[in-house]
């Protein structure tokens, strides 16, 4: 399929009556579309995405949609919700160290790159702390830098380990045996699709 007919394809995924906090609803995107303005029915369709569990095949056909347009970050950011429909979603206000105490000295990519280990509260059976990995994004901003605070959306490699968390749990980020900054859990959500096998 061309990104018309994937744009096309996707849109009939959303429900009629769902609306953004800026109320955008579904009839924007058909707007768009017919004057071909690809790229702003894409992001409307990622702000719909963000306002209402959708399928994960929304998430899979609006991620080829932006790759066939060479958005990379669009793209990355649904194949992101692609795993957060299979696996739930976590979310948390993040606060890194200043660089003067941790070992980071410079921003990072907000964009899912960055994979720190996690202290969230799981033990050895010695009773050791043990760190769970999970990819990062940070909303709102394009990079995050010591000292500076942000919320966080986190993808753990293993999310069998992360279903204890509830809102309001601090847990500690780390890059190495030091603290690199804490978070508080504000959300934690259940998947929308089951995992395919």
């Amino acid at each position: 399929m061309d990104v018309p007919e994937l744009l096309e394809a996707v849109s009939l995924l959303v429900p009629e009556e769902t609306a953004t906090e800026n109320d955008i609803t579904i009839n924007d995107v058909w707007e768009y579309l017919t004057h071909d303005e690809w790229e702003v029915a894409l992001e409307l369709l990622e702000e719909l995405g963000d306002a209402h569990p959708l399928p994960l095949s929304f998430w899979e056909t609006l991620a080829t949609a932006a790759e066939q347009m060479r958005l990379e970050k669009s793209a990355a950011w649904c194949y992101w919700r692609c795993y957060e429909t299979l696996n739930g979603i976590v979310r948390a206000d993040l606060t890194l160290r200043p660089a003067n105490e941790s070992r980071r000295q410079t921003p990072f990519s907000g964009a899912g790159v960055l994979r720190p280990m996690w202290d969230i509260g799981n033990r050895t059976p010695d009773g050791e702390p043990t760190l769970n990995i999970a990819a990062l994004w940070v909303e709102f901003t394009p990079s995050l830098g010591p000292g500076e605070r942000s919320t966080v959306r986190l993808a753990p490699l293993d999310p069998s380990q992360w279903q204890h968390l509830q809102p309001g749990q601090v847990i500690a980020m780390h890059e190495d045996r030091t603290v690199a900054g804490t978070a508080v859990v504000l959300e934690v959500l259940p998947p929308v699709a089951a995992p395919t096998t």
